[in-house]
């Protein structure tokens, strides 16, 4: 492993093929089925997202073995309104917002920068396309983690004991403006940190 916790090869982009969203389905299952139990299990292992087809999901690859994912989607309502209703009550006014679903990454690589690349890459997406804050369902075992990223927690818990999470937003002009950031608003879906 390089530097920083960073493999070697490490690239963030929008996942293309269709063995990117199985392997990022069968990510999804071991994450929210085996280890938060947010939805019942199924014999195929594997999530399929209620909002897949609305969804852009990003993909950290090294070699072509999936690290971590998340999902980026823009169409309301937002899984967070159907939770608590219309969210524009708990929020800065005037933002135009995104969602971002479904943060998963494999265990082994939990301790590195993945989390942060992906975050990095659709954040900048997510500027390129008009949005500049960001809601996320936070799993309540993370909220360190989120946190340190620098999502703000607002409303309610949501979810059910075992699998509850903290809606939390995110400024993405700040997140992108923080030092150490390797992104800058407008920059390209794809992110190669040995670059």
């Amino acid at each position: 492993m390089a530097r920083g916790g960073i493999p070697p090869g490490l690239v963030v982009r929008v996942a293309e093929t269709a063995e990117e969203i199985e392997a990022i389905q069968r990510l999804l299952y071991r994450t929210f089925v085996e280890e938060i139990p947010q939805h019942p299990p199924n014999p195929e292992r594997r999530l399929v997202d209620r909002f897949h087809s609305e969804n852009t999901y990003f993909a950290c690859l090294s070699g072509g073995a999936l690290l971590g994912t998340v999902a980026y989607r823009a169409s309301r309502p937002f899984s967070l309104d159907l939770k608590l209703g219309n969210v524009d009550p708990f929020l800065p006014a005037g933002r135009k917002l995104c969602e971002l679903r479904l943060l998963a990454v494999v265990p082994e690589h939990r301790h590195t920068r993945v989390a942060a690349l992906l975050l990095q890459s659709v954040a900048a997406h997510a500027l390129a396309s008009g949005r500049d804050a960001a809601l996320i369902s936070g799993t309540t075992l993370q909220q360190k983690l989120y946190r340190h990223l620098g999502f703000t927690p607002f409303g309610p818990l949501v979810g059910s004991p075992g699998a509850q999470f903290q809606p939390m937003y995110l400024s993405l002009e700040a997140y992108l403006g923080r030092p150490g950031s390797r992104h800058r608003p407008g920059a390209a879906e794809s992110f190669n940190p040995q670059s």
